[in-house]
Formats: C-alpha cells, structure tokens, sequence
C-alpha cells in the first residue's frame, strides 16, 4: 500500500466526503456528483485520485460507472497511525505517573513558615 497517495487523497474535504458516501454502499458517478456543487468532470477527477489511491474501485454496468469503497489503503493507514497512537498513549501515562508523583511528594513535604518582607 502506498501510504503517501491514501494520505495525499484523504487531504481533499470533497474526497472525504465522496468516501463517506461511498462507505453507506455502491454508488453511480452522477448519483456521487449530486449533492456536491461541483460539475461531473470536477467529481470524476477527485475519484481519479481516489482510485490512484486504491480507495475506491469503479465498474461498469451498462452505462453505470459504480463506484465503491476497498478497505485495504483504510486499514494500512489506520495501521500506520495506530503504532503512533500507542506510543502517544505511553507517553501519556508516564506523564500521568510523574505528575500523580510529584503531587504525593509535594503533599508530603510539611509547609515551610512564611517569612514576613521587610
């Protein structure tokens, strides 16, 4: 899977979208076109890209162009973001032991006298 052409195609808001829709089940090139104030060509391009991607997979039915979604490029990228995640999480909760710590040693420590300026 090439990760540098999911990423760069899940970039776009438009893509994105397309995909969400797509996610919901098959649909036709004009039906995906409808609800996007973007002209046919400007929505076959971006699924150009999708495609490039591997993100999505056009058929042809007759005169339908059926797009739908492949879930391989989703799932390395998801993959790829889960190793960093964890690592994020560990961080996390090693921050979280050294502060609950520090709060047990500073409640620890008997107050000091406050010493009046002269």
């Amino acid at each position: 899977m090439n990760l540098d052409a999911t990423f760069s195609a899940l970039a776009d808001p438009t893509r994105r979208a397309i995909l969400a829709r797509l996610a919901e089940g098959e649909v036709s090139v004009m039906d995906l076109a409808a609800p996007f104030a973007l002209s046919q060509p400007a929505v076959s391009k971006h699924l150009r890209v999708l495609e490039h991607a591997g993100l999505i997979s056009r058929s042809r039915d007759g005169q339908r162009r059926p797009c739908r979604i492949e879930a391989a490029p989703l799932e390395a990228a998801n993959s790829w973001l889960e190793r960093y995640r964890e690592i994020w999480e560990q961080n996390y909760a090693r921050l979280d032991d050294l502060l609950e710590t520090m709060k047990q040693e500073a409640a620890a420590e008997p107050s000091k006298p406050k010493r009046k300026k002269k």
